[in-house]
């Protein structure tokens, strides 16, 4: 049986191939340290824990859902962008849950691409956007990031480049995997860009939360609904990852097309998991500051980490993740992540996962409880030191 044509640009996503490795080293004994994954490893709150326990024994709890969400749900969320982003959304016809924004990602995609359309993506960026570009059957046009522009868009050259059949840009500030916060600034430009040459803008919005005191939207920016959409996500904001739980925000019409997608490949979300959703949107300020204390701990020994493996960060970055520049003399990051791996069992994301740009980086993941980042700065210092003994 032959594979479909969309999936001949479609390898197997990196992590869950290297994941396999991992369990596989794992399992001969070897304790790999992996600081790869940007999964939270900390507990959601307990009042999210209790809302998910409580709605189990309610009448209907285990029967489908609405494919729009609860009602309640969505108020939740309109709640939630009112009082961090300042931003009015409609409950009823202007926010989409969804079962993670990852699945937003493809959704949006197949609703809105053709075969042929471009797709304008950042390089480095999120590895998604590339493979749901190439399943709808779409091109996709990388945009180059570069550090000395702040990880930020040149606009002027794309302006230069043929946009005549570009559908789709997708943004994504702050930015990962670099920690880029963007601005309303940039926002600005992007919004105007996207509608001179009529492009459907979609800003990727996971991580405003983490390590960042300056939350932005897309919608943020006047006349914004008019031509953009925007996913978030309460998989690292609310450490509730593995429970699938996003949101896509946005005008109805564009709302609606997205819709036909999605009310064709699920059945709704778990009641019980929206239940959870909804007090977590409620959270105070207390659980963002309580999470980014452990955060801000964690990247102060990973910076550590860095310093002792030779290579170069910006301090100024956000997210759950360190972005960090390659040793003098070092050319290939996965070589690099692969020798780390082999020699002191730690995994690190190599840069080229997202994209070319990231040829020449590794990123850390602030998903390590502290003692493990401290047991891998012995592992380094270790090697580091036998390396020096037998040079």
């Amino acid at each position: 049986m032959i594979a479909a044509r969309r999936l001949e640009q479609v390898n197997e996503y990196y992590f869950s191939g290297k994941l396999k490795e991992i369990a596989q080293m794992t399992a001969q004994g070897k304790n790999v340290i992996n600081m790869g994954i940007g999964s939270p490893d900390m507990a959601p709150s307990p009042k999210v824990i209790e809302a998910i326990t409580v709605s189990l024994h309610e009448a209907g709890a285990h029967k489908y859902q609405s494919y729009q969400g609860l009602a309640e749900l969505r108020e939740a969320m309109a709640g939630f962008y009112k009082e961090h982003f300042g931003v009015f959304l409609n409950p009823s016809s202007e926010i989409l849950p969804l079962m993670g924004s990852k699945e937003g990602i493809m959704h949006i995609s197949m609703a809105f691409l053709n075969e042929g359309d471009g797709v304008l993506i950042p390089n480095p960026g999120y590895p998604a956007y590339v493979s749901a570009a190439h399943m709808a059957g779409a091109i996709a046009i990388p945009y180059e990031l570069y550090a000395e522009n702040n990880w930020e868009p040149d606009l002027e050259v794309l302006e230069r480049t043929d946009l005549s059949k570009v559908k789709i840009m997708w943004v994504n500030y702050p930015h990962m995997p670099t920690g880029a916060k963007g601005s309303l600034q940039l926002l600005q430009k992007l919004i105007a860009f996207a509608k001179r040459h009529n492009i459907l803008l979609v800003n990727d919005n996971p991580y405003s939360f983490v390590l960042n005191d300056e939350q932005l939207s897309i919608f943020q920016v006047e006349g914004a609904k008019d031509i953009a959409l925007e996913l978030n996500s309460l998989s690292k904001t609310f450490n509730m990852a593995g429970w699938r739980v996003g949101m896509l925000n946005g005008r109805h019409e564009l709302l609606e097309t997205v819709l036909k997608v999605k009310s064709n490949m699920d059945s709704g979300m778990f009641y019980g998991v929206q239940k959870g959703a909804i007090a977590a949107l409620k959270s105070d300020y207390q659980w963002f500051s309580d999470l980014n204390k452990v955060y801000q701990n964690r990247r102060k020994l990973i910076y550590k980490l860095a310093d002792a493996l030779g290579c170069m960060y910006d301090t100024n970055g956000v997210g759950m993740f360190v972005w960090a520049k390659l040793p003098e003399g070092e050319t290939s990051a996965e070589a690099y992540v692969d020798e780390i791996l082999y020699e002191s069992h730690l995994f690190i994301t190599p840069g080229t996962v997202f994209g070319s740009a990231g040829e020449g980086y590794i990123r850390f993941s602030l998903c390590v409880p502290e003692p493990q980042i401290e047991e891998a700065l012995l592992r380094i210092e270790k090697v580091e030191q036998l390396n020096s003994k037998f040079a």
